[in-house]
């Protein structure tokens, strides 16, 4: 007889195990406690959903930069490549745009989730939906199935965990899979936000809101000590800053502002393509071609205009200052500025904010082949309620896939 196995969480890492499981033989019941299946699949990427990465295997485990190397095996097993033959031989084309980023042709999440859930039909797939799991029954070491948020007792031989982490919670991303798993024994790493914007002390962002800039340096700085810097691109809002290369900041940023002192500051390089020489060679040519303006009004070739008094201001220079009026000591204040502007972090935004959860099940306590538990046997986990997670770029989904393969894969075959 085929094996009889349920999977919790028909997200991208749930439908992806219920498919392998199905296609290895199994009997498989997918339970969803939202109306729908995919739905956060449904915003990731803008809605455009970058399902993966084109980088090869080493660069992908290198962006994967909580516990990548857990993922080796089961991505090696299910890598970049195999995710988008998947996509494509259920009628979704794809296209490689910046950075590697893999979309649907379509550029609709709307396609990526329907293609999964035509698969899991094809297959025979029991989509549940409205249904909430309370309760792992385990009994002698072995899962012997589940119980429902309504009392109802559901029997299987294998239990796959993939309900997500506790961001975007309107998605049923809620942290129910901690509570699961800590009762059944397993080590749940504190949670924390991972690619989530960050508040700012300083409240000139305020009036440059909505200001995107591109081609800039950022450095994340604590206690003065330089821990990361990225090239790329970010955006200032009401509370802060967020965009790109912010959001791979912010993994880092969470763990000093997590009940610590640290200081966290944000160091922003304007003009990261010149030399500090060059960058003033340029700002003399400017001077030279608006010496009869005033600084604020000098600086419209080098700055975005909701930019030019803040930087003035971190440069403790006058905007009415006339051009010719200022100094050398002055001019490479300003110099210092535009390749310096700090900010300081305060705090990120709330978890539910976040794109990914940090921390999770504990990947000591997983086969990081199977992903089966080493605690109960029977009982696997995969996608976002894991201790794993990445940068942007289509890394977090594909760790889902290869996650949700495996367990599904093994849940099928293991007895």
């Amino acid at each position: 007889m085929s094996r009889h196995v349920l999977v919790i969480g028909a997200g991208p890492a749930g439908m992806m195990a219920a498919i392998k499981a199905a296609e290895n033989g199994a009997k498989v019941e997918l339970l969803e406690k939202m109306k729908k299946p995919g739905r956060k699949m449904m915003i990731t990427g803008k809605g455009r959903c970058n399902i993966t990465n084109a980088a090869d295997i080493t660069e992908i485990l290198r962006n994967i930069h909580g516990n990548g190397a857990f993922l080796n095996s089961s991505l090696r097993a299910f890598d970049n490549q195999d995710v988008i033959h998947f996509f494509e031989e259920q009628g979704v084309p794809t296209k490689t745009e910046r950075g590697g980023r893999v979309f649907p042709v379509s550029d609709k999440a709307q396609d990526v989730v329907d293609a999964m859930v035509h698969r899991l039909h094809e297959l025979g797939v029991k989509i549940e939906t409205d249904i909430a799991v309370r309760d792992l029954l385990i009994q002698d070491g072995h899962i012997g199935g589940i119980r429902t948020s309504a009392g109802a007792a559901v029997k299987a031989d294998a239990v796959i965990v993939c309900v997500g982490g506790a961001s975007y919670p309107g998605t049923g991303s809620t942290g129910d899979g901690y509570a699961m798993a800590a009762s059944v024994g397993h080590t749940i790493v504190p949670i924390r936000p991972s690619l989530v914007p960050l508040e700012t002390e300083e409240e000139w962002v305020k009036d440059v809101q909505g200001l995107s800039l591109r081609n800039i340096r950022g450095t994340l700085l604590v206690n003065g000590e330089k821990i990361q810097e990225l090239f790329g691109a970010m955006l200032f809002t009401h509370f802060g800053v967020t965009g790109p290369i912010i959001l791979s900041m912010s993994r880092m940023a969470s763990r000093y502002l997590s009940g610590s002192d640290a200081l966290v500051e944000l160091c922003l390089n304007l003009k990261p393509a010149l030399t500090p020489e060059q960058l003033d060679a340029r700002i003399q040519r400017d001077f030279g071609k608006y010496s009869r303006k005033q600084l604020r009004n000098a600086m419209i070739d080098l700055l975005p205009h909701k930019l030019i008094e803040p930087v003035l201001d971190y440069a403790y220079l006058q905007p009415d200052k006339p051009v010719h009026q200022v100094t050398v000591k002055e001019r490479h204040r300003l110099r210092d500025a535009l390749q310096h502007l700090t900010l300081t972090i305060t705090e990120t935004r709330p978890i539910a904010e976040a794109i990914v959860t940090a921390g999770g099940v504990s990947v000591k306590e997983i086969n990081p082949k199977t992903m089966e538990s080493k605690l109960v046997s029977g009982l696997y986990f995969a996608g976002e309620v894991v201790d794993v997670d990445a940068y942007t770029g289509g890394y977090n989904l594909q760790a889902a896939f290869s996650m949700g393969a495996a367990a599904g894969t093994w849940s099928a075959w293991n007895d």
